[in-house]
């Protein structure tokens, strides 16, 4: 979404450039909406951070009010029925089936980091990875989003009880790290 201001000072540039000024127009752009490069800080989260962002959130997407499972449980399934629930560990959506885009949380900055916001867990939530992938770096007001507050007495856990038995009853599931890590996190919080 552009700004209002940006597209008066761009109109104005674009003018300035049909006149063959485009020293004007370089001057105006610099001057009135000047370009900050974005900071890559290359974040990275334990699985036992990233656990305890869900579980605060209750498993739910703070943008979109929906429920979401634990990682391990998408990965269990996925590890056990490959062909009916398909898992690309390049995340291909070609080879992945949509659910796993859809209700697989990931941690995301409110405020992004890249636009000032701190990686702290003050500005950590949980979405899914479609709403993540889209707001990449923009803010809730740019993309009209909004927080979706957390209500009294949730008590949703992403089936994170249900993944523990299976991984316990699937002893395939032991031999994949991915999968072991996600049941040491999950261990610590709901057993």
């Amino acid at each position: 979404m552009i700004h209002v201001d940006a597209m008066k000072v761009l109109t104005i540039a674009a003018q300035f450039l049909a006149e063959k000024n485009v020293d004007f127009a370089a001057d105006l752009i610099q001057q009135e909406i000047p370009f900050v490069p974005a900071r890559n800080t290359g974040r990275h989260y334990s699985t036992a951070q990233k656990l305890a962002i869900f579980a605060q959130d209750h498993f739910i997407d703070r943008y979109s009010g929906e429920m979401l499972l634990n990682p391990g449980v998408l990965r269990s399934i996925s590890r056990l029925c490959p062909r009916e629930f398909p898992f690309q560990t390049n995340w291909r959506m070609d080879a992945c089936h949509p659910a796993i885009w859809r209700l697989t949380p990931t941690i995301d900055h409110v405020v992004p980091v890249a636009r000032g916001g701190s990686d702290e867990p003050a500005n950590w939530v949980t979405t899914n990875m479609i709403h993540n992938s889209a707001k990449a770096n923009w803010t809730l007001e740019e993309l009209g989003w909004k927080l979706y507050p957390l209500k009294d007495g949730q008590d949703w856990d992403g089936l994170s009880r249900q993944f523990l038995t299976i991984f316990d009853q699937y002893p395939v599931l032991h031999e994949d790290a991915y999968i072991r890590d996600w049941y040491r996190a999950t261990s610590k919080i709901y057993r």
